[in-house]
């Protein structure tokens, strides 16, 4: 007897991505998408209105919150949904679309329980646009993250996601910043409750549309970075111990805050 389809939901942490949303929804491979649940986090552009065009499940932020806070709305909604798999897909077309069904597989086929999309395992990111203040960033954060994690993985600041739903279920992401520097608390938190995470090369394009921080965030980023993993290396020797990463609660339950469904 074969195993049920898992659901799987995609979902899209949206901020002024009128221009490049539709494209991304066009190339997802909707045979093995469930669900398409957009998060606008304040868009001052028309990204409400194409996504009621195509039809999506949109939840709205009564102002811009940032991009961690629009995460926790992603995961809650997806995880009431019913998702077995969820997976980040920024709607501003930077990462393949098409590459979804790879990126899910370790979860399929039980190999994994996270799955992130390396750009670094994608080829030459430099000559894909990458600029190269970035690239060494990302390459000397990664070697630091590792380090602390005891993990061996090629890049940890991807934005193209999944994970299965205990994993989500798992950790408390409710503790976790509202900013940027969220996916890096989660990736903590996960390696904490000992989660399998495994990586899957994507290509990434770098164009004008493309949401892409400037120099000053990715330094405040970086800097972010630095303090989780301090707090990190504190919590694991048992010099301070955090609640954030001892806390291994799932807290789904209760509205996001700020957030509406215009479509109820």
């Amino acid at each position: 007897m074969s195993k049920p389809k898992p659901k799987v939901v995609v979902v899209m942490p949206a901020y002024n991505a009128a221009k490049t949303l539709r494209m991304t929804y066009q190339e997802l491979p909707h045979d093995v998408v469930d669900l398409v649940i957009l998060v606008d986090d304040g868009s001052k552009d028309d990204t409400i209105k194409v996504a009621r065009e195509l039809g999506l499940e949109i939840f709205v932020h009564n102002r811009n919150y940032g991009y961690g806070a629009n995460q926790k709305t992603c995961y809650r909604e997806a995880l009431r949904a019913g998702a077995d798999i969820i997976v980040m897909v920024h709607p501003d077309y930077q990462y393949d679309p098409t590459l979804l069904p790879e990126i899910i597989a370790p979860i399929v086929s039980g190999e994994a329980d996270v799955v992130l999309g390396s750009r670094l395992l994608g080829g030459d990111v430099m000559k894909q646009g990458m600029p190269w203040w970035k690239f060494l960033a990302n390459r000397f954060l990664t070697e630091l993250e590792n380090s602390v994690f005891g993990l061996k993985l090629a890049e940890y600041h991807t934005g193209y996601r999944a994970y299965r739903r205990s994993a989500l279920e798992t950790v408390n992401v409710d503790m976790n910043s509202d900013a940027f520097v969220f996916d890096q608390e989660i990736m903590a938190q996960f390696v904490e409750a000992r989660m399998r995470v495994a990586e899957v090369p994507v290509p990434t394009r770098y164009f004008p549309q493309a949401s892409s921080a400037s120099f000053l965030q990715s330094t405040r980023y970086g800097l972010s970075i630095l303090w989780v993993l301090f707090r990190y290396i504190l919590h694991r020797t048992d010099v301070r111990r955090s609640l954030q990463f001892d806390s291994i609660l799932g807290r789904y339950q209760g509205p996001a805050e700020g957030a509406e469904n215009p479509r109820t």
